[in-house]
């Protein structure tokens, strides 16, 4: 009985556990939402255990979501007004998939330095004028074991990022998911070297996106050290390859192990409903 109850209130507290850290992914039609609405929406998260809100990114393509007095930035201010730490995303590339698609060797290592270049004006930019304090900054340049599979692509963007992450001010994070091109130890190796320059590293799970079998997709899992997070997916992909991406909400398959955990994405989440649209 004893141990029933224990579990039973395992289950109860782990929803809270990983909601502690939120992804949020700033989209052009959020700027509809109200300022009630905002704060609606940040009190909800800290009632259901939020501590801090990890913004994607603070610049898209030519978006910068209004700049220093745009709504974007207003909305972030609201977020840590109710106790929010941000971990603030910096530029991110709408065509960074195609481009890594296409580009190998020196034209990769060179498309990389230029876009670790945008995103450290857009860091420059964002302490400057948007004063707002973060905890984090987050590179929304993610890594995956297909086009990092070589070991010289690997070794260089290493490299880069440490040179990257010395001229910032609080911790780098970085995300990173598998696409099952790596064997699990060789990726938990990388992601392991990652995390040694004094990154904070996630590992996606991939369940919302279902492109690797469960078995499989454990095992990527449970080759992980403990200091790279895990990102649980509160979606499931709906959308089929080649489609706009269109997902519905799902709950997070959470862990009790030894990995830090958030959750991927805020407007999956049911407090979300009706103020952040999910497509």
């Amino acid at each position: 009985m004893r141990t029933f109850l224990a579990a039973c209130l395992l289950a109860l507290c782990l929803p809270a556990m990983a909601d502690q850290r939120l992804f949020y992914q700033p989209l052009n039609r959020d700027a509809g939402v109200s300022a009630a609405q905002w704060q609606q929406l940040w009190r909800a998260t800290v009632a259901q255990g939020g501590k801090t809100l990890i913004v994607q990114w603070s610049a898209y393509g030519d978006s910068d979501f209004g700049g220093a007095q745009g709504w974007l930035a207003n909305s972030l201010r609201e977020a840590q007004a109710q106790g929010l730490q941000l971990v603030l995303g910096l530029y991110m590339d709408p065509a960074y998939y195609q481009r890594i698609e296409q580009l190998d060797g020196d034209g990769l290592s060179s498309y990389w330095k230029a876009q670790l270049g945008r995103s450290l004006s857009q860091y420059q930019q964002v302490r400057k004028d948007w004063q707002l304090p973060v905890a984090g900054w987050y590179l929304p340049l993610e890594l995956d074991d297909l086009h990092f599979r070589d070991a010289t692509r690997r070794q260089a963007l290493l490299t880069q990022l440490q040179a990257f992450n010395r001229q910032l001010d609080e911790p780098l994070h970085i995300s990173a998911f598998s696409a099952g091109r790596l064997s699990p130890r060789v990726n938990a190796a990388w992601l392991d070297e990652l995390a040694a320059l004094g990154l904070t590293v996630w590992w996606q799970d991939g369940v919302g996106t279902g492109r690797l079998p469960p078995l499989v997709r454990q095992g990527y899992e449970q080759a992980l050290p403990c200091r790279v997070g895990v990102v649980r997916e509160a979606f499931r992909q709906v959308s089929a390859p080649g489609q706009a991406f269109r997902a519905e909400p799902a709950q997070p398959l959470l862990s009790s192990g030894c990995h830090a955990e958030a959750v991927f994405a805020l407007r999956y989440r049911p407090w979300a409903r009706g103020i952040l649209s999910t497509n």
